[in-house]
């Protein structure tokens, strides 16, 4: 995995839910001669491996996000993607269905503010 360290190192260090793309344009930057196909081919491993978070969201791109415990809020017009941070349910979720649970990937959708200033009044 020549890039892996990169790109996992991209995305831990961002502040935004990368997509793919958004991914291979920043570690081009250090590796001009990189292809898209190799990009996938290590998100899809590093996520395979537990070492990122991915994010889909129906009618969007893929996003990728650090492995760190949050959850997310997605804007039902929009699609914009907004870290929340709740206290894990693992426990409480756990006791509701009977066995353990590995994760929970928890998204909250609502109206974003700048979707809710379009409505009609």
């Amino acid at each position: 995995m020549r890039y892996g360290q990169s790109i996992l190192k991209i995305i831990n260090s961002s502040h935004e839910h990368m997509t793919a793309e958004q991914v291979f344009f920043a570690l081009k930057e250090h590796f001009p001669a990189v292809v898209i196909a190799t990009v996938y081919n290590n998100l899809n491993s590093l996520y395979r491996q537990g070492r990122i978070r991915k994010i889909s969201v129906e009618g969007q791109p893929d996003r990728y996000d650090r492995i760190t415990r949050h959850d997310h809020l997605v804007c039902c017009r929009c699609g914009k993607l907004s870290d929340i941070f709740l206290s894990d349910l693992t426990a409480d979720l756990e006791k509701q269905v009977g066995f353990q649970i590995e994760a929970y990937d928890l998204k909250i959708q609502y109206l974003c503010p700048e979707c809710k200033k379009k409505e009609p009044s």
